[in-house]
């Protein structure tokens, strides 16, 4: 099981969110980026919201750094950890869009470009954007299509219910000859979506249980990864034992990459809970990049 971080700072979810986060800024990004980078860790996060009603960021929060600004930052601070959209609403961009912009992310990282992509679920934005929101679901799959068809392509063709597209150029364009996608959700239509057009399932706000059941209903293919998260932050020098648990547990459901947020008090303690998590990690035998 390979390790990844839920960055800080770049969201401020209401129940996840610490005080200090909300005073930091992209320098004390950078530090927690460059120190996961070195230690090894699997990847970094970076969501994506337009604009939240005031109404609603009470409960989803209403900071949302913009992905392709912010990955593109880190990856100019940071070598080999790699750079996760989780995730970027298909609804809201072209494929093509998709693939030219952060085709040219995967160019200046060198290949180290994951898309975690999903439906999408906040009405008002998508009113507000223009999107369509009720066949979204339908709209997602063509999208996801296109966008395999277009990723790592100097001229991609496609021709499907919703996009239609050929004789074109895409330059630059991705270098990785098979981008990973990460597809979001907590459906089994979800699931289905990340089987048929994905590399890996990161789900969100299910049970083990329930997590369980959708999983042994299917088969996964070789090489899929399933991306889950610790939930609560972990807090490795402070309580050793529940970090190790809970690693335990996302590793006995399965998961092949987990994804960690971490309790600190400022930047300089972020990093010594990574360098903390590192070590338990290894001792725990999960995967970590070599330098």
């Amino acid at each position: 099981m390979h390790i990844g971080i839920s960055s800080p700072i770049v969201v401020t979810h209401p129940a996840l969110c610490a005080e200090w986060e909300r005073g930091a800024g992209i320098s004390e990004l950078a530090q927690i980026a460059e120190t996961a980078d070195r230690l090894g860790f699997d990847h970094l996060t970076c969501s994506e919201h337009v604009a939240v009603p005031v109404d609603i960021a009470a409960e989803r929060g209403g900071t949302y750094w913009d992905p392709l600004a912010t990955l593109g930052f880190l990856a100019a601070r940071t070598t080999r950890i790699r750079l996760a959209t989780q995730v970027l609403v298909l609804g809201y961009h072209h494929p093509l869009e998709i693939a030219k912009r952060y085709g040219t992310l995967d160019v200046v990282s060198g290949g180290r470009l994951v898309l975690g992509l999903g439906v999408g679920s906040l009405r008002a934005e998508f009113d507000l954007l223009g999107a369509s929101f009720d066949d979204r679901g339908a709209r997602a799959d063509d999208a996801l299509a296109a966008l395999r068809a277009a990723l790592s392509r100097e001229r991609p063709e496609y021709h499907g219910r919703y996009h239609d597209f050929q004789d074109l150029l895409v330059q630059p364009h991705a270098v990785q000859p098979r981008v990973p996608l990460w597809i979001g959700g907590r459906t089994r239509r979800s699931l289905r979506r990340a089987i048929e057009f994905g590399d890996g399932w990161v789900p969100f706000a299910l049970s083990l249980t329930d997590l369980t059941a959708m999983l042994t209903a299917v088969e996964l293919p070789d090489g899929f990864d399933l991306v889950l998260s610790t939930g609560r932050p972990l807090d490795p020098l402070g309580d050793r034992d529940r970090t190790a648990r809970a690693l335990d547990r996302l590793r006995a459901a399965g998961t092949t990459i987990a994804s960690v947020a971490l309790t600190a008090t400022g930047a300089d303690s972020y990093c010594e809970q990574l360098a903390a998590l590192r070590t338990l990690g290894a001792e725990l035998g999960c995967t970590f990049r070599a330098s």
